[in-house]
C-alpha cells in the first residue's frame, strides 16, 4: 500500500535519516513509519562539536498528520552522542521536540483548528486524538508564545485591569490588558491585593510601570489600592463599560421589583437594556410603552441615558456636570439608583476621569465578551491554569507555532 520511498519524499527528512519500514494496519486504520538515523558522527547543536554516536535511546512514538484516512505515527530510536567531556546527549529529531509525543506539523494543525473553532473538544474530534493532547498543545504553545513575546514596542501610557468570574462560588481571575493593541498581557488567579500586585509586577518591568499614565478598572478596592501603590503616578479611570453595567443592573432590579405590580413590564428586560438601534420591532413597541409611562424603571432608564450623555465632556466642566447629574438622580429617590449613584460619588475622581477622557471602552466590551465566549464554548474551566492558557492562547497576541518549518 504505502511504501518507504513515498514517505521519504513526503517527510523531507534530514540527510541520512530515512524511513526504513512502513506498517499499515487496515483494520485499525493506522500507519506506522519507522525512521532510522544512518549517521555515525553527529554535531552537538549546543557546542558545534562533532561527536560519535554512542548508542540509541529506547524507541519513541510521535503522532503525525493523517495519511489519507489513516492515523499516522512515527517511531524512532533516537541516537545518543557522547561529548569530549563524557556527557551523553539524546539527539533531537527534526520532526518534533525531544519531549512531546506529536510532531510539529500535527501541533501546527491543532493550533489552526483551535483558532478556527475555539473549541478543544471539537478540535480533538477532528484531529482524532484525545482531549488531553489538545489541552497540552494549548499549554505548550501559550508558554512558548509568552517566552517569545516582546513588549518593547508597546505604548504603556494606558492599561486596563478587569475581573472575570472563573467558577461558581465567587471564584475570580484578574486580567491585565493593553487597550490599544487589544491584547491580554497576563492573567492571575483571584482578585485580592496580593494577586493584583503579582499581576502587575509579573507583566511589567519597573520601567514599563513608570510609563503608565492611566489605568482603567472596576471600583474593586483591591485594584484601586494596588494601583496607587505600584503605579502611583497613574490616574485611575473607572471605565465606562463598568459604570454603565452598574446602571443597567440597577434598571433591571427596579424592573424586577415593579413587575410584581405591573404585569406589562414582563419580558421587558432586553427592551430596556439593549441599545435602541438594536431593538426588534416587538421590543421597540414594549420600550415605547414603558418609557412613556410613569414607572420607576422608566425613570431609572432615563438616569442611565443622562449619564451616557456626559461621555467626553470637557475636563473643565467634568466635576460640575457630573455633580449636577448625581444630584438630579438622587432626587428621584429610587433606592436601586441611589445605591449606584452613592457608589459613584465615593469614587468621584475615577468616574469623572472616565467621562472626560477619550478612551473608548469598545475594546473592553469586546474582550470581556470574548472571554465569556471561551467559558461558554468550553463549558467552564476546571482549573485556573487551563483558563489562563486559553485566554492567552486566543487573546494574548502570541506567536504560538513551533519554530521548526519541517
Amino acid at each position: 500500500m504505502f511504501t518507504e520511498n513515498f514517505f521519504n519524499l513526503l517527510l523531507n527528512l534530514e540527510d541520512n535519516w530515512v524511513v526504513k519500514s512502513v506498517k499499515t494496519d487496515v483494520n485499525k486504520g493506522e500507519v506506522s513509519l519507522h525512521i532510522k538515523c544512518l549517521l555515525e558522527l553527529i554535531e552537538d547543536k549546543e557546542t558545534g562539536e562533532l561527536c560519535k554516536v554512542y548508542d540509541h535511546a529506547p524507541e519513541r512514538t510521535w503522532r503525525h498528520l493523517d495519511t489519507m484516512q489513516y492515523k499516522t505515527f512515527i517511531t524512532c530510536s533516537l541516537p545518543r552522542i557522547k561529548t569530549k567531556t563524557g556527557q551523553v546527549k539524546t539527539v533531537s529529531p527534526s520532526w518534533a521536540s525531544g519531549y512531546d509525543r506529536h510532531t510539529y506539523l500535527f501541533e501546527h494543525a491543532v493550533i489552526d483548528l483551535l483558532k478556527a473553532s475555539k473549541n478543544q473538544t471539537k478540535t480533538a474530534e477532528l484531529m482524532r486524538c484525545g482531549f488531553n493532547v489538545v489541552n497540552r498543545i494549548i499549554h505548550l504553545s501559550t508558554e512558548r508564545g509568552m517566552q517569545r513575546r516582546s513588549l518593547s514596542g508597546l505604548n504603556f501610557s494606558h492599561l486596563s485591569i478587569d475581573e472575570k468570574s472563573f467558577k461558581k462560588g465567587h471564584k475570580y481571575i484578574s486580567v491585565l490588558s493593553h487597550p490599544s493593541s487589544g491584547c491580554v498581557l497576563e492573567v492571575e488567579e483571584d482578585r485580592t491585593k496580593e494577586s493584583c500586585k503579582k499581576l502587575l509586577n509579573k507583566s511589567l518591568t519597573e520601567e514599563q510601570q513608570a510609563k503608565v499614565a492611566t489605568i482603567s478598572m472596576d471600583m474593586w478596592k483591591a485594584y484601586i489600592s494596588t494601583a496607587k501603590e505600584v503605579l502611583p503616578q497613574a490616574e485611575i479611570v473607572h471605565d465606562r463599560f463598568h459604570l454603565v453595567k452598574y446602571l443597567n443592573e440597577a434598571i433591571d432590579k427596579v424592573r424586577r421589583r415593579e413587575v410584581k405590580q405591573h404585569e406589562e413590564l414582563k419580558d421587558s428586560r432586553y427592551a430596556l437594556l439593549k441599545n435602541q438601534i438594536n431593538l426588534t420591532e416587538k421590543q421597540r413597541i414594549k420600550f415605547d410603552a414603558i418609557t412613556g409611562a410613569n414607572y420607576e424603571v422608566s425613570k431609572a432608564w432615563q438616569v442611565r441615558e443622562n449619564f451616557k450623555d456626559l461621555f467626553s465632556i470637557s475636563q473643565a466642566s467634568g466635576f460640575a456636570l457630573y455633580s449636577q447629574w448625581a444630584s438630579n438622580s438622587l432626587r428621584r429617590k429610587i433606592k436601586e439608583v441611589t445605591k449606584v449613584v452613592t457608589m459613584f460619588n465615593n469614587h468621584i475622581k475615577g468616574v469623572v476621569n472616565a467621562l472626560v477622557t477619550n478612551y473608548n471602552n469598545a475594546m473592553a466590551e469586546r474582550l470581556n465578551g470574548k472571554i465569556q465566549e471561551l467559558k461558554t464554548i468550553g463549558r467552564g474551566y476546571r482549573t485556573f491554569a487551563n483558563f489562563r492558557s486559553a485566554i492567552l492562547f486566543f487573546h494574548g497576541g502570541l506567536n504560538l507555532y513551533p519554530l521548526s518549518s519541517w
